[in-house]
Order: C-alpha cells, then structure tokens, then sequence
C-alpha cells in the first residue's frame, strides 16, 4: 500500500476545492460518437475546505462526512493508497443544489491524500480512481484549473472528458446565485432514470448550439462582451431546460427560482440559467455594485428564496501544507 501516515501527527494537508456552475449540456444526442460535452464556470464564494493530517485509522468530521470517508477509501482500494488518516471538513459545497458538491469533495479527499502521502497523482488520475466525469467534465476541470471551460463530453474510449477550451472570465463580473432550499435538484438513480426517459435531442438543434458556444460565446468572453456571452448561455439554457422540462417540472426545477431569474432577466441580468439540475439558478452582471444592489432588492421581493453574488474564479483548487495556508479571504479573490 502506498503512502505511509505520518503518526506523530504534525504534518498535515489543506484543500480549497471550489463550487462550479453547470451551464449546460452541448450534444445530448451524441450523434458524431461523444455524447454530452459540457461548459461551465467556477466560483469563489462557495467551496469545500477540509485538512487532512495523519491518525492510526481513517477518522472523518465535519459536514460531508460519510461522503467523505466513502470516497477516502474508494481511492485507497483503487489507487493502493493508505487511508489511515484524519480529514476534518471545515465547510462543504451545500449538496444536490447544482453546484458539484460530490466531485469537488471526492478531488479534495483524493489530491489531499495524495499529497499528504508526497504521491504524484494528478487529478484526472484521482478523478478516474473515483469514477467521476460520467457525464460532466466541468467539475474536474474547475477542480484543475478554474476560468470558464469547455469540455468534449465522453466517447468509447473517455477516461474522463477533456478539456477543449479554458479562457479567463473577467473579475469584475458578477454571478448572482438564487437558491431555493425547500428542495434538490434531481441525482443518483433518479438522474440516471431521468436521462433514459428524455427523448432524443434534436441534430439540428445540437449543431445550433455548437455554432453559437464556438463562434459566438467564446469570442465574446474573450473579449469581455458580456452581453454577447450572456446572449448564447441563454439560449442554450433555454433549450437544454425545454428538453428537461419534462423530468424536473419545467425549464426550472423550482418555480419560485424561476420566477426570479425572470424579475433579474428584466433588471439587466444576462446569462440566465439553472445549474445542472438545480434548482439553484444562476445569471450575470458586469459590476459588483450593480449585482450587489439587485440582491437587496430581490431579497425583498422574493421570500424563501436565498441570493448570494459569486465571482468568478480564475484558478483551480489550492492545495497546500496547513502551515502555509492562506487565509480564506485570500483564497476567495
């Protein structure tokens, strides 16, 4: 078995793994032989932080927990790791709302195992060990690298789907998050029913959307054209919700989020989506002023739903001995 705890227990590991919004799906048909491809964006206010240091078996606190400990030793049984270690979780992404709350988990467990071992795994190479990357490859790359990223979606012979195009997204903009905490988006068995229930998605339409990410979407984030960006994520929102409307109760999964992605939509906001199954509902804005102020106002408005302004985040997971960790505020910028 590899890695050999550290039993006096002064060593130890910290991982800052953010959240990621799923914008969306590119070719759920699969027709050319790679099926889903996804884009998707990281953010910096929600995240998984835990520390990992050494124990004389696996001990695990903290929210999370006995996902965590699962996925310590489905690496340490795929990878011949040592897991006789203690992960405490200070804080994890809130889980089955949209934001990749299992894979960042499982990538924070993985890597800080790995590195607390001095091993040189990388992380597609703990992203294959625990499976993840089925369908998404977005919370991999986000775990990786972070910006906005576009992956190619799984063919025969996909380990984990690579990464096409990763551009920085301009710090100013602003994510406006909105949460409905009554419910979860759909996931585990029901997702995997879900997806083979859903009718076949339209050629024509898969090639529309393509045409627009490439010729239209990345440009303009390139170019700091929000609006341009803002315009295609949309549209393919829209349609990739129209075609999942019929399993998770329309193109939101919750109404009331729907509702307010609709009231933002008119304030300004572009880019208006839900991520993943959601129902977290997510658009943009070009300042933090402007997106701070909205909030104010649609807490007012809309009760019982939650609203975060989120920026971007232009760089992957930071992975580090705890003695050199930073703070958290400098870990968010």
């Amino acid at each position: 078995m590899l890695g050999v705890p550290n039993n006096d227990h002064q060593y130890s590991v910290s991982v800052f793994a953010p959240a990621r919004l799923h914008m969306g799906f590119i070719d759920l048909g699969g027709t050319l032989g790679r099926q889903f491809g996804s884009i998707g964006v990281g953010v910096n206010e929600i995240a998984t932080r835990l520390s990992i240091s050494g124990s004389d078996e696996l001990e695990v606190d903290g929210p999370s927990g006995e996902r965590a400990a699962k996925a310590a030793r489905k690496i340490a049984d795929n990878l011949g790791m040592n897991c006789n270690l203690s992960i405490r979780i200070h804080e994890a992404i809130p889980e089955h709302v949209g934001l990749g709350s299992g894979t960042q988990l499982a990538l924070a467990v993985g890597m800080g195992m790995a590195r607390f071992h001095g091993l040189g795994l990388g992380v597609r190479d703990i992203a294959k060990a625990i499976e993840r990357g089925g369908r998404s490859g977005i919370g991999i790359a986000v775990f990786e690298q972070g910006g906005l990223v576009v992956d190619g979606g799984r063919g025969i012979g996909t380990a984990t789907p690579p990464l096409l195009s990763r551009i920085e997204v301009p710090p100013l903009w602003r994510f406006i998050l909105v949460f409905d905490r009554r419910g979860q988006g759909l996931h585990g068995k029901q997702e995997v029913e879900a997806f083979k229930t859903l009718p076949l998605f339209p050629v024509a339409e898969t090639a529309r959307l393509c045409h627009l990410l490439m010729m239209q979407a990345l440009p303009a984030i390139a170019e700091a054209d929000i609006h341009g960006f803002g315009a295609v994520i949309t549209e393919l929102q829209n349609s990739v919700g129209d075609h999942f409307a019929p399993v998770q109760g329309g193109r939101f999964t919750s109404p009331e989020v729907g509702d307010a992605m609709t009231w933002l939509q008119q304030q300004g906001a572009v880019g208006i989506g839900q991520t993943s199954w959601g129902p977290t509902g997510f658009c943009l804005f070009e300042t933090p002023e402007v997106a701070a102020n909205l909030v104010a106002l649609a807490r007012q408005r809309h009760d019982g739903l939650d609203f975060l302004v989120a920026s971007p985040r232009n760089r992957g997971a930071d992975i580090l001995p705890e003695t050199c960790m930073p703070s958290i505020d400098i870990l968010r910028t």
